[in-house]
């Protein structure tokens, strides 16, 4: 059982490491003249990025947390039935 998961997590080691080279390689790929797939890039642009990461992760981090609160209180909710469940009375 040990053995089939190593090759499992290995197999996944390479499939992730092999994808970001894939990604790496396509910038230059897709990129004429200095101009990637989006376009020109100016300040404007580089700035209104930045925004966006900056929002991105105390979203991201809101919405684990709302997620992860919920799965807690199912958890909880489930372990009390099963407790009831098999009190004797």
């Amino acid at each position: 059982m040990g053995r089939d998961l190593r090759s499992a997590v290995r197999l996944r080691i390479v499939f992730f490491a092999v994808l970001v080279a894939l990604l790496a390689a396509t910038a230059p790929a897709l990129a004429a003249d200095g101009k990637g797939w989006y376009g020109e890039l100016d300040d404007k642009v580089i700035t209104n990025f930045g925004f966006g990461v900056i929002l991105f992760f105390p979203i991201l981090v809101t919405v684990l947390s709302i997620v992860q609160g919920r799965l807690e209180s199912r958890k909880e909710r489930a372990r009390a039935e099963i407790e009831k469940a098999t009190r004797p009375d």
